[in-house]
């Protein structure tokens, strides 16, 4: 029996049943979609680049919830408390160690690393003390908001880690942003363009690496566990181990949205722990559509773009649109307003072609 070849069984998961979008129309709009954002430096200013960065650091947060909330039916808050520690960690080693000789890439590993690890022990806790339901977005929340009372609490400066202080609620500064040692000399990736071009592959590499996740065996066992989990474990699936998986990888990638994000700021502070920060990702994922990947991240730029507006604009009412926002999603489109969009896009288009397709 000849062997699959693991490049076509990628491709063919890319297309998989389990993510919205598939065949040539969808994939050339996806080409269009990356061409244009590669583009896009070529015509806009430096800031306008690096404020589009700082939306991309969100998205790996938001693609980490849609894994874990919208596949595996799971809410969790506790995305925020990932990012605040992996954050936190890429700050404490870079400004001990520098970031020459590609240190500040070791601490993005480690920091990455050290959310994920967090996040196992936890989910341990979690998952197989069977924890389900609104009490499992109950403990992620509070352990959320107990990590930021503790940092917050740290503004002494008995609080430091080498030559690294907390800084409490003002907030920890002064760490290098990312650095590739490069032959010429070390390229810094300042809030500019070489950022912009690295965290944009990066997030396409995420994004289609989650879609052949949840299109493969495991994310088809992850979706059955959603839908019924008594069934699944009747099945034979220890659905503890899935969940668990689950739930650290999308914490990973929270912890890489942290250390994105402080690089790109050279700043994080408690406040990035706290209960708005902890239900804003609820809100973009709930609106773009929790259970599609590609929703997801449309969704989150558009919301993000727009608290942006509304912040700078109207900053008493920012929140109290998101909100709002929220509870219209729960009401008319519970899927998702951006999914519902979509889906109403596609079958309008299949019905059209269908009937091409009769006319003789």
């Amino acid at each position: 029996m000849q062997k699959a070849n693991p490049l076509s069984n990628a491709l063919r998961l890319l297309q998989g049943p389990q993510t919205f979008g598939r065949g040539k129309s969808f994939w050339a709009a996806f080409t269009v979609v990356v061409a244009l954002a590669c583009a896009y430096p070529l015509f806009a200013d430096g800031y306008d680049v690096g404020n589009n960065v700082y939306f991309f650091n969100w998205a790996f947060m938001a693609l980490g919830l849609s894994l874990i909330w919208g596949y595996g039916g799971t809410l969790s808050f506790g995305q925020t408390a990932f990012f605040g520690v992996a954050g936190y960690t890429y700050g404490i080693i870079s400004i001990n160690f520098g970031d020459a000789y590609g240190l500040t890439l070791f601490a993005l590993i480690a920091s990455v690393a050290t959310a994920a690890l967090l996040a196992a022990v936890l989910g341990y806790f979690l998952f197989f003390g069977r924890i389900s339901g609104v009490f499992l977005g109950i403990v992620t929340l509070s352990v959320t908001l107990v990590l930021e009372r503790f940092m917050a609490q740290t503004a002494g400066p008995e609080w430091r880690i080498g030559t690294a202080r907390l800084n409490g609620y003002n907030g920890m500064g002064g760490m290098p942003s990312l650095t590739i040692p490069w032959f010429d000399g070390d390229i810094v990736l300042f809030p500019d363009i070489q950022l912009y071009y690295v965290t944009l592959a990066l997030l396409i590499v995420c994004y289609l690496g989650l879609r052949i996740l949840v299109n493969s065996r495991f994310g088809n066992v992850l979706v059955a566990i959603r839908e019924n989990p008594q069934r699944a474990e009747m099945l034979g699936y220890d659905i503890r181990v899935y969940q668990l998986v689950t739930f650290v990888i999308g914490s990973a990638l929270a912890g890489l949205s942290g250390v994105l994000y402080t690089s790109w700021g050279n700043y994080i502070t408690p406040a990035s722990m706290g209960m708005t920060a902890a239900a804003l990702p609820i809100v973009w994922v709930a609106v773009g559509g929790r259970g599609d990947l590609t929703t997801t991240v449309i969704g989150t730029v558009i919301v993000l773009a727009g608290f942006q507006a509304l912040t700078i604009h109207g900053s008493q009412y920012a929140l109290v649109v998101m909100g709002v926002l929220l509870v219209l999603t729960v009401l008319i489109a519970p899927r998702g307003l951006i999914f519902g969009i979509f889906a109403l896009a596609s079958g309008l288009f299949n019905r059209k072609s269908a009937g091409r397709g009769e006319q003789p």
